[in-house]
Formats: structure tokens, C-alpha cells, sequence
């Protein structure tokens, strides 16, 4: 078992360049199940911790086979919430009122000249769920964009 409660508190989720790392690191890590077990504990605070969905998502890639590199940065995950314990979105009481707002931009990504969706739920005051997502085809007017929009939330 390892225990985290009294680890340093680190300010950096992960790491996006690989650097040179010991050579024992591209071992099996030893107990798969207490991998698992963390990383599944972790999957239910991205309900909460919108921040930590990306390195969780990574992190659950490698759940058949964890190396012991996987399991290194699952406690640099863990020493990053040490850190951070009072991020994340809050729930507070109101009115049970379903409100939701889409809107998109058009010509958003000057590359592809596609538009960009994005959708926000609340309940009440609280943020429930939200998307964000690039047309998969090109609108030729802000009123096309808006439209499909539209569109596929009624559909949806």
C-alpha cells in the first residue's frame, strides 16, 4: 500500500515532454490492482475537477498494463491534489431550473475555417454539463453555424 497523506504538494499536473527517465521505469508495475483502484477513485472527481480530466483520461489508458512510469505519475497526479484542494466547481442550493446555452463562432479556427460549438447546461446555479466541439462542416454564414446548432440540440 502506499500511503500519500503526508507527500510534498506539487503545482504541475503532468508533464507533457518526456524526459529521460531510469531504466526500471518501462517495468510492469508490480500491484496492477491498487493502480486501477486509484485511478478509478480519480475518474469521479473529474465530475468535479474539470482540470484533471486530460491526465486521468492518460492515466486510464494504461489500466491493463501499468509500467512503473504510469504509476509514477499517477502520484504526481495524487501530490497535485494536495495542492489544489480547494479547486474545482462548487454546488450550492437554488431553484431546480434547467437552463442551457449554446452558441458557436463562426469561422472560429482561421486554418480550417470551421466553427466551434460550444453548450452549457445548469441546474439552478450549478454547472451540470458542458460540451465544446469544432461543425465537422464548413457554415458559409453565422446564421448557418447557429442553426445546426440549434439542430442538433432538438435531435440530440
Amino acid at each position: 500500500m502506499v500511503c500519500m497523506a503526508d507527500c510534498k504538494p506539487y503545482s504541475s499536473l503532468m508533464a507533457f515532454k518526456l524526459a529521460s527517465s531510469p531504466p526500471n521505469d518501462d517495468l510492469p508495475f508490480s500491484n496492477p490492482s491498487l493502480y486501477r483502484s486509484i485511478v478509478g477513485g480519480l475518474q469521479y472527481l473529474t465530475i468535479t475537477r474539470l482540470d484533471l480530466a486530460f491526465a486521468v483520461n492518460f492515466a486510464c489508458q494504461y489500466m491493463h498494463q501499468p509500467l512503473v512510469r504510469h504509476f509514477v505519475m499517477v502520484k504526481r497526479l495524487l501530490r497535485y491534489l494536495k495542492d489544489t484542494l480547494g479547486y474545482g466547481l462548487q454546488f450550492s442550493p437554488g431553484p431546480l431550473t434547467l437552463h442551457a446555452i449554446l452558441d458557436s463562432d463562426w469561422v472560429g479556427d482561421f486554418l480550417d475555417r470551421r466553427s466551434t460549438t460550444g453548450l452549457c447546461v445548469f441546474l439552478g446555479p450549478n454547472l451540470v454539463t458542458w460540451s465544446a466541439k469544432k461543425q465537422p462542416t464548413v457554415a458559409r454564414s453565422s446564421t448557418k453555424a447557429e442553426y445546426r446548432d440549434w439542430l442538433k440540440l432538438l435531435l440530440s
